[in-house]
């Protein structure tokens, strides 16, 4: 399966309305902490927005609303495994994203038979506190050579400059976050994403 080569992640519908329209094909929506009222109403938002471009909605994290509201992508974190009813989502027609972190995440994610496989991350992030370091972008092609079909996305301080070389080492598909929501200018930055992934 192949996946648009460019992967941002947001927290909020509105930044779905400000790069869609760029021609973003492949988005997360990534909330934390707001009630469920909230959520319902963003996610319904960002999966219609995302069926009139044609873009593919990723939901983290929240697999009952994502199978309630017939979304069709949801990213799990391995906490997030232990609680999601994987059946349930497998039968809703979900196509499941894993991160991965380490060998035995990496076993876990693959017995999974994942639609993606995240690793991260890569470079030092300022997004979130992690107990694992970077990677660096040597760890994308092992990991690469395990997953083998499975597209293998590469996440954690990647920008625009950072990419080429994680391509080069075996990622599929490069994710970010902070490179584009604290640019200056997130259109322009979100433009050059577009054209140095193709």
């Amino acid at each position: 399966m192949s996946l648009p080569r460019f992967y941002p992640i947001f927290d909020d519908v509105a930044w779905l309305h400000r790069m869609l329209p760029l021609g973003v094909k492949l988005v997360q929506l990534r909330i934390k902490d707001q009630p469920e009222d909230v959520l319902r109403a963003q996610l319904m938002e960002a999966r219609d927005l995302c069926g009139s471009y044609g873009a593919a909605l990723v939901v983290n994290d929240y697999w009952e609303l994502a199978i309630e509201l017939g979304c069709d992508w949801l990213h799990l974190g391995q906490e997030d495994l232990d609680e999601a009813d994987l059946p349930a989502i497998r039968a809703a027609g979900l196509k499941l994203g894993l991160s991965t972190h380490d060998d035995a995440e990496l076993d876990r994610a693959l017995a999974l038979t994942p639609d993606y496989i995240a690793l991260g991350p890569v470079y030092p992030t300022i997004l979130k506190k992690m107990k694992w370091h970077q990677q660096g972008v040597e760890k994308l092609t092992e990991w690469k050579a395990r997953a083998g079909d499975v597209p293998l996305v590469a996440i954690g301080g990647m920008s625009v400059e950072r990419a080429p070389g994680a391509f080069a080492a075996g990622a599929d598909v490069v994710s970010a976050v902070t490179d584009i929501t604290l640019n200056d200018d997130p259109e322009a930055r979100v433009r050059a994403w577009l054209e140095t992934c193709g």
